[in-house]
């Protein structure tokens, strides 16, 4: 990586990265109706937490005090220690600094896993990625979870190829930690290890060293999320590992009448639901009004499931190809611009970074720990919502794999020959 750092390329590609994300930020934010702040509503629940974090208040969203995790809205909270309504162009900053970093963490990557060419490929694709562009322009949570991702893959391939065990151990410490900062930002992730580690073990050798650094990055984990679940259950009068949504997410994913995507007008009967139910119930209440209704709609979900497996199934191969659809599911993105520049911009990365994976499956851990969260994120949204929006991470780590394809594509069109795992020669 130290060649990488040393290149003058990389520095202007992360300056074109920089200077992209500001001029999408800024454009996104002129299409944004008059009296609108965000056009996302989940950007508003951010917004609320983190000006509550910032005046030091409740951490809670309406009557719910488990409503999301408070990864991003830590990170937002600077911002409400002087405007309790920032403008949301200076909200979208904090996400054109996050994306370029995002860029950055590419490269270092490719040029760790492959060789510097790789490198400046990877920060290269990173920067010019339509997905990761529209990330860095929203005000919402992908853009500060993918840098937690692609710094887990690297601290995680670091614990796995060092050559003591004491820096392994502070490696698997350091991608513990780190994987408790990326779950507190996307619970989402935080299944990931159980779904990456027996294919792991399956396919890559050292099956003891995985081991040890798994359990270690597993107690680090859960040290690091300690303080999150001890207020939980001070708050909830349960164990909560992440949020109070897995109910509603479900069943938004698992319901009546679903397409596949979201829809969460459902919430508000639900809520009348519970509070007749309770105002009806003689005895005492068990649990919290949020955990209850959590229940409720969870146990909703799963009856209707039961009811209707065909359905379910139907549904579930609607979500997979919602996932990876070439163009925006949502109606207001459908234009005939948009679906080129995400069809341009999603099919050759993917292609490669599949290549990549086929290619370089015996290279190191690195190169599966960076191909299986694609695969992670379509599964579970086969059972939870789907939209492009869910594959948008993942896509920028199996970038990481383009660029070495790539590298290893035009290094066997120049020579007549296939690339030496180890090589560092410039593409």
């Amino acid at each position: 990586m130290s060649k990488l750092f040393a290149n003058r390329w990389f520095w202007v590609i992360l300056l074109i990265a920089f200077g992209l994300r500001v001029g999408a930020a800024v454009w996104w934010q002129s299409r944004i109706p008059e009296g609108d702040r965000f056009f996302f509503g989940d950007s508003l629940s951010y917004e609320t937490l983190a000006r509550q974090v910032a005046h030091g208040e409740d951490y809670r969203y309406g009557d719910s005090y488990i409503f999301r995790t408070p990864g991003y809205p830590v990170l937002l909270t600077p911002f409400y220690w002087f405007s309790d309504e920032p403008h949301p162009l200076t909200l979208r900053m904090l996400g054109v600094v996050l994306g370029t970093i995002t860029a950055a963490l590419c490269g270092m990557l490719a040029a760790r896993f492959f060789s510097t060419a790789a490198g400046l490929i990877a920060t290269l694709l990173a920067a010019l990625y339509p997905g990761g562009l529209a990330m860095s322009a929203f005000v919402l949570s992908e853009v500060a979870f993918c840098p937690w991702m692609l710094l887990q893959i690297l601290f995680w391939n670091e614990a796995y190829q060092a050559t003591s065990r004491r820096s392994s151990l502070l490696w698997a410490i350091a991608a513990g930690a780190v994987m408790a900062a990326a779950v507190l930002t996307r619970p989402s992730w935080m299944l990931f290890p159980f779904f990456a580690m027996p294919i792991c073990l399956w396919l890559a050798p050292q099956r003891r060293r995985q081991l040890e650094v798994m359990l270690v990055l597993g107690l680090s984990f859960m040290a690091a999320m300690t303080p999150w679940w001890v207020r939980n259950y001070q708050v909830a009068q349960r164990f909560v590992p992440t949020s109070l949504q897995v109910g509603a997410s479900l069943y938004d994913g698992i319901r009546p009448h679903s397409d596949g995507g979201s829809d969460m007008a459902f919430v508000e009967p639900f809520r009348a639901e519970q509070r007749a139910a309770d105002a009806a119930n003689d005895g005492p209440l068990v649990g919290t009004f949020e955990t209850r209704l959590d229940d409720r709609m969870k146990a909703a979900s799963i009856a209707w499931g039961k009811q209707h497996p065909g359905e379910v199934v139907s549904l579930a191969g609607r979500k997979l190809l919602r996932y990876w659809n070439f163009w925006p599911n949502e109606s207001s993105f459908q234009s005939v611009k948009f679906r080129l520049i995400i069809a341009v911009g999603y099919l050759p990365i993917l292609l490669l970074g599949l290549a990549g994976l086929v290619i370089y499956r015996r290279h190191s851990l690195g190169v599966w720990l960076c191909g299986l969260p694609i695969f992670y994120f379509s599964l579970l949204h086969m059972i939870f919502v789907s939209s492009i929006r869910y594959r948008q991470p993942p896509m920028l780590s199996l970038i990481v794999l383009a660029a070495g394809a790539a590298v290893w594509l035009l290094y066997r069109w120049r020579n007549g020959q296939n690339l030496p795992a180890d090589s560092d020669s410039p593409a």
